[in-house]
């Protein structure tokens, strides 16, 4: 039984090692090859693990394409957006889950409803709007389209449902503003899934394609992403290939940063419901 039991787990660590390789060696060979020379990119068979390491491309990289600008735009746009969804997904799944007004159901599920609707069907009339507004071309165009969320405001309705309502009546009895109630109880008991939406928010944001090839004009005011899509020319030659994978290497570092310092909020506490009765 011991025996059956010890292959078991050994059988279980051994398929979950073969995931983890999996998913991680697309990574492995992108940092590896933009550490690699020309030679060692267009040697059969390939070479694993660069013999030579080489740090040119990281360099050549900001001296082919503005590539220092498009970091600092997809920092600006993915900060601002995130904030903006942050904020208000909170009040909205808020208000949601604890205040009654008439509509309040008709309204969340046209909330949800644009959910359903794919991106690109919205491009052409966002587009309008943007133009309407002189907003073409600026960061406002990249941002205003982008700081409420359907998705964000139902997930945050979903924890706000749980904090106990005794909870809320308690500060409200003790003469809290409802703003202070927010900010004071709600806020706090919800860190968890702000931290879980801000992430998610962050890497969308930060990944976002369609909208800024739709509203940018200009190579000044290009996202990581459209910086990245203009090297496309160097992958005709395999002797650039780490140029461009050092482009994506670069452009990841702001997601897993921001993943691994919202880590330890995701893993705070399971209880969200406050005080339960």
């Amino acid at each position: 039984m011991i025996v059956r039991f010890r292959l078991r787990r050994l059988g279980i660590c051994v398929i979950l090692t073969g995931i983890v390789i999996l998913v991680a060696f697309p990574f492995y060979w992108m940092v590896a090859s933009s550490l690699k020379s020309s030679v060692e990119l267009t040697a059969l068979p390939p070479i694993w693990v660069p013999r030579h390491v080489v740090w040119s491309a990281y360099q050549r990289i900001f001296q082919v394409i503005p590539f220092g600008r498009a970091m600092f735009n997809s920092f600006v746009v993915s900060t601002v957006s995130t904030l903006g969804i942050l904020t208000t997904s909170t009040l909205a799944g808020y208000t949601f889950a604890k205040f009654t007004f008439r509509g309040k159901h008709l309204i969340f599920m046209a909330v949800l409803a644009t959910m359903m609707i794919p991106s690109f069907v919205t491009i052409v009339p966002l587009y309008y709007m943007m133009n309407s507004l002189n907003l073409v071309n600026t960061f406002g165009g990249l941002i205003l389209p982008n700081l409420a969320s359907g998705f964000g405001i139902f997930l945050m309705r979903q924890f706000a449902s749980g904090i106990s309502n005794e909870l809320i009546e308690a500060a409200r009895m003790d003469g809290a503003s409802e703003w202070q109630i927010l900010v004071h109880v709600v806020v706090p008991l919800l860190k968890p899934a702000i931290a879980a939406l801000g992430v998610f928010a962050f890497v969308f944001q930060w990944n976002r394609f369609l909208w800024p090839l739709t509203i940018v004009h200009s190579s000044n005011m290009d996202t990581v992403t459209l910086a990245l899509n203009g090297l496309r020319s160097f992958t005709t030659s395999v002797s650039f290939t780490n140029v461009v994978m050092a482009g994506a290497a670069i452009g990841m570092i702001p997601s897993i940063i921001i993943f691994f310092w919202l880590q330890r909020f995701l893993v705070q506490g399971i209880a969200m419901t406050g005080i339960k009765g």
